[in-house]
């Protein structure tokens, strides 16, 4: 039986690293990554969720939010520094 249970977990375990590789390797992976969390803020704002309570869940602030739900790439904070 424990047999049996270490090829399950070593199977999930397998599944786990590669969804990760896929995801997380590479800036191509994180573009398409941040496509998709906005894509999903949108959604959930189609829904009726109002920007305070996304801005909360999130951790960001309310115009970094109204940003991305209007399709506009926030400024880098490299970006203001310089400004600044």
């Amino acid at each position: 039986m424990a047999g049996r249970w270490d090829d399950v977990v070593g199977r999930l375990l397998m599944h786990a690293a590669a969804v990760l590789h896929r995801t997380v390797a590479g800036e191509v992976a994180y573009g398409r990554w941040i496509s998709r969390r906005d894509r999903t803020l949108r959604a959930a704002h189609r829904r009726g969720l109002p920007v305070d309570v996304l801005a909360a869940r999130m951790g960001l602030t309310q115009g970094w939010i109204r940003q991305r739900l209007n399709s506009k790439k926030p400024a880098e904070p490299s970006t203001l520094e310089e400004a600044a």
